[in-house]
């Protein structure tokens, strides 16, 4: 139609451009250890399963991990250079992690304390001289994730851990391509709903400890001031948390050397096989076999551990369950 024009498309708004949130300057530190010291060996037992969304460990030795400490969630970067430790750390709880730096990597363990009865033991000792007793001085960090490990495979657990730490948990302070999360808060703990325990394929009575821990958060986590028997007591006044779970949070937490896991499927076997030839033995025999060691038992059990001398398996490993399916 004459006199009529197509109209003027409107002009597109500019599209921002996208660009990474800058990460805040890092905190720094060095700290040269008293003696050889191993981060793998040492920070090792922090890790629940390759895929642990709270710790990672790179192919140069270097150890990255995200806590929630007293001051707020924080990520601890460390790296061994030239007989130094190197670190840096982000977040709220930045300032906390550096200053826990040497305890954490075991500058109030003594390996000197330890004196080796049996040649296997002592053997080990010496070619291990970068092991060390770590202590994270946090309970609950340790605590759950040996709870969620109560009678089930290594494999439940960790995918329970991962599951849970990475919906309910926030992504950790740092550099994103770490791929971190900080576990969450009591609170947060505390309003998971009973279905997103079963979907992470934790029980009721798992899932029951966790709750009864988390209410009573600050109680647990003086422990880690405490002397182990007094710790030991402090957790286990919690139903559902027995010796077991106690002695596998303390040797964390506490960096407890005399903190010896008792009810374990494998260890006491593993102990009778390595210090008597006896495959078969029990907690009762364990004990004795280690009442040598008496102050430094968990670090006797460490090294056996790591000295690889564990019998050949002659039963199937622990059935797995999937509660998730039911």
């Amino acid at each position: 139609m004459a006199g009529r024009f197509a109209p003027r498309s409107a002009p597109r708004a500019a599209v921002p451009r996208q660009t990474a949130t800058p990460v805040p300057a890092a905190l720094t530190r060095d700290w040269t250890p008293p003696g050889p010291l191993d981060l793998r060996l040492v920070l090792g037992p922090l890790r629940r399963g390759p895929a642990d969304p709270t710790f990672r460990m790179s192919a140069d030795g270097s150890v990255r991990r995200a806590s929630r400490t007293p001051a707020g969630p924080g990520t601890l970067h460390v790296v061994a250079r030239d007989g130094r430790i190197e670190a840096a750390a982000w977040g709220p709880g930045a300032s906390w992690l550096l200053d826990q730096l040497p305890v954490l990597l075991g500058a109030a363990d003594d390996p000197d304390a330890f004196t080796p009865r049996h040649r296997l033991l002592a053997t080990t000792h010496h070619r291990r001289p970068g092991l060390r007793l770590l202590r994270t001085g946090l309970v609950l960090e340790s605590l759950i994730p040996s709870v969620l490990e109560q009678k089930v495979t290594t494999d439940e657990a960790y995918r329970a851990w991962r599951l849970l730490v990475r919906k309910y948990g926030e992504p950790a302070p740092g550099p994103q391509e770490y791929g971190l999360y900080v576990m969450p808060d009591a609170r947060t703990w505390s309003l998971i709903p009973s279905w997103e325990w079963h979907r992470a394929g934790v029980d009721s009575k798992r899932s029951a400890t966790i709750l009864r821990a988390v209410r009573v958060a600050r109680r647990m986590e003086e422990a880690a001031a405490m002397e182990l028997t007094d710790a030991m007591t402090r957790l286990q006044v919690i139903p559902g948390i027995g010796p077991w779970t106690a002695a596998e949070t303390l040797q964390r937490a506490n960096g407890a050397a005399d903190a010896v896991t008792v009810g374990d499927l494998h260890l006491p076997g593993i102990v009778g096989h390595a210090l008597a030839g006896n495959r078969n033995a029990d907690d009762e025999e364990m004990l004795a076999l280690l009442a040598p060691y008496e102050g430094q038992r968990h670090r006797a059990t460490r090294l056996i551990l790591l000295s690889g001398n564990t019998p050949p398996r002659h039963a199937p490993r622990m059935t797995r369950g999937d509660i998730a399916r039911l």
